[in-house]
């Protein structure tokens, strides 16, 4: 996307944006890293991520939570959920107060190889961290927090028009 850099707001939206981008590339980069060193395909990461952050918030994810996230059909889910309960990366547990109820949680055998992969990043990301005020920190995470969510909003309109079946027909 190219942007009018003519004022000193326009130029720093256009770089702000730029580094966006780049962040999202070496994120993927990173990510299809890890994936390709554990047998892992881009859907597998997308399950992990979802699992470790549904867990990281108290609010363990359901598998059919983790399918409404990643537009997938039940049995597409299921086949996901097994593939990577028999990998080691999850597993099920039933919920206490409810037995039909199954969250997906991080395995123990899964959660060490993240962590041995990604505790690098971790400690740069520390680092970095560490360089910025906590008030800049509640802005930067403000930003952060909206771009997520219009990301989170412009995947779902994609998705939606992708599934239309009437946007297809005329497409």
């Amino acid at each position: 996307m190219y942007r009018p850099r003519d004022t000193h707001r326009q130029r720093l939206v256009a770089e702000i944006s730029a580094e966006l981008r780049r962040y999202s590339v070496d994120a993927q980069h990173i990510g299809h890293a890890f994936a390709g060193l554990h047998g892992l395909n881009a859907t597998d990461l997308q399950a992990l991520i979802a699992v470790m952050d549904a867990e990281l918030f108290g609010q363990p994810i359901t598998p059919g939570r983790l399918g409404e996230q990643l537009n997938l059909s039940s049995g597409s889910v299921t086949a996901l959920v097994d593939r990577l309960e028999r990998g080691g990366h999850i597993r099920r547990d039933r919920d206490t107060a409810d037995r039909r109820k199954v969250f997906l949680r991080y395995a123990e055998r899964g959660a060490a190889l993240a962590k041995d992969f990604f505790q690098p990043l971790g400690r740069r990301t520390d680092q970095v961290m560490s360089g910025f005020t906590d008030e800049e920190l509640e802005v930067v995470h403000r930003f952060m927090a909206a771009m997520t969510t219009s990301m989170g909003e412009h995947r779902d309109a994609v998705r939606a028009a992708r599934d239309d079946p009437a946007r297809r027909a005329s497409g």
